[in-house]
């Protein structure tokens, strides 16, 4: 079982924003913390400007609320709160019932891996109303960054054409948590390697590395720098050879590699991480081969990202492997997945359940009502498209047409039941395979240019009543 990674084998109960307990304490005032409930967490728009996203992040989200408690110091801290006329801020009585608290929900979400879609649920928690509540700032803050991350690193691997990616965005990251986060989702999303040497150690991710300019400028020349590396790290020799002259360095590197040979070592490569990529790399290759390296692989480095990947691909770069770490780790261009976490449903005094919906002038931002599910068909091994339905009637009326014969599946798996934890995390190698089956199931076309996701026709309805008060119309069917 992968280990779980600091800090979430520890009490995290107050990553929280204040107003999830505020309300907890509004609801246990009310006598309604135990009112059964349903929410939903999904997004609304893919990152990037793209087709698809990458679910990712569940195995931390599973470790956090297995662990979700609440020690000493938290409820000390809490009794501590002060509202604006200097009292309590809490009810003390709420704050000793927190105390006491034991997770009791149920956790639905669609596995790590997957390729999923605006208005999809990749978390469904049932349960009390309080704990229902707690939970939303932490589940979304780990689902949509990994999430988001997860996305960026696909579309740079897909950038790559079969090139590998390795990630180097550790001193970039936003802080430790934020770096270690990255690593693993950039995994996931199919770089082949980190530099983060915690998290190979946390995720077992391979790692990869050899040496920055400082060492190159730590002596007398780039010569001397080169030769002193290859005693030291004869069997991981990737020369950075852009400190002061790339071609002069790529010389250089050939020159120390021959001696390397001599001492039955082979030179890895060379790492270009400046200038013009295309024609340095070029011109590299050239000497490379011309002085029998064939199998020395030229690395690029420096501000890349999918559309540079692409762009150096089109124009004829002879780069190999990539290394990408700002503008990965950081989503550089879309910082924000924009999950949500919306009430879709909770039962009366009476036992009933009674819908809700958040409503808008903006139909993107209107909830889908009830306990949803999601449910994917599929033709000889190709997605054709997804429904979003309430699993209570299951699925009567598609938005779409759909083979008789075409085969389905339904997406949110049971992963906690009553607090229990019924999931075993598969390894990040397993998840990562996954992510990279899910998207060989979908043609092209359907993630770059728009994937069939709709509301079952029932659902549609239902939500329609309940907006026609507002004179707010969506059309049947969507999602």
């Amino acid at each position: 079982m992968t280990p779980t990674l600091p800090p979430y084998g520890q009490s995290l109960s107050l990553l929280t924003d204040l107003y999830e307990l505020t309300m907890a304490c509004g609801y246990w005032k009310s006598g309604l913390a135990e009112r059964e409930a349903v929410f939903h967490l999904y997004f609304r728009h893919h990152p990037f400007g793209g087709g698809y996203t990458v679910a990712c992040g569940l195995g931390p989200a599973v470790a956090f609320l297995r662990g979700f408690h609440f020690d000493e110091s938290d409820l000390a801290y809490l009794r501590g709160l002060r509202a604006a006329d200097g009292g309590a801020l809490l009810d003390p009585a709420f704050v000793d019932a927190l105390g006491q608290f034991e997770f009791r929900c149920d956790v639905d979400a669609i596995p790590e891996g997957s390729i999923v879609f605006p208005q999809e649920p990749l978390l469904r928690v049932r349960g009390p109303l309080l704990q229902c509540q707690i939970l939303e700032t932490a589940l979304l803050n780990i689902v949509n960054f990994q999430t988001l991350i997860a996305t960026k690193a696909s579309r740079i691997v897909e950038a790559a054409q079969g090139d590998p990616v390795l990630e180097f965005g550790l001193r970039r990251a936003q802080g430790v948590d934020g770096a270690l986060s990255a690593s693993r989702a950039a995994y996931v999303g199919g770089c082949a390697a980190t530099s983060n040497v915690l998290a190979g150690k946390i995720y077992g991710i391979p790692v990869r590395g050899t040496h920055a300019h400082s060492w190159v400028m730590s002596f007398e020349d780039e010569a001397e720098a080169f030769e002193a590396w290859a005693r030291a790290m004869p069997n991981n020799c990737v020369f950075l050879v852009d400190t002061y002259d790339s071609i002069e360095g790529v010389r250089r590197a050939i020159k120390v590699a021959r001696g390397l040979r001599e001492r039955g070592y082979e030179m890895l490569g060379v790492r270009l991480d400046s200038g013009d990529l295309t024609e340095l790399s070029r011109e590299a290759r050239r000497l490379l081969d011309e002085a029998g390296f064939p199998d020395a692989k030229i690395v690029a480095s420096g501000d890349l990202d999918e559309r540079a990947i692409a762009e150096l691909k089109q124009k004829g770069s002879q780069i190999a492997l990539w290394g990408v770490g700002t503008r990965l780790v950081t989503a550089h261009d879309d910082p924000s997945l924009g999950g949500v976490y919306k009430l879709g449903a909770i039962r009366g005094e009476d036992g009933s359940w009674s819908d809700r919906v958040k409503l808008s002038d903006d139909l993107q931002k209107v909830s889908n009502p009830g306990v949803l599910q999601v449910r994917r068909f599929s033709l000889d091994g190709e997605a054709l498209g997804d429904v979003i339905f309430d699993e209570r009637r299951d699925l009567e009326q598609l938005p779409f047409d759909v083979p008789p014969f075409a085969e389905s599946e339904d997406l949110l798996q049971p992963v906690i039941r009553d607090g229990l934890c019924l999931y075993e995390p598969p390894g990040l190698p397993s998840i990562r395979r996954r992510a990279a089956a899910q998207k060989a199931l979908f043609p092209q076309e359907a993630l770059h240019k728009g994937y069939r996701v709709g509301l079952e026709k029932g659902l549609a309805a239902q939500k329609q009543q309940m907006m026609d008060r507002y004179g707010v119309s969506v059309a049947a069917g969507e999602a």
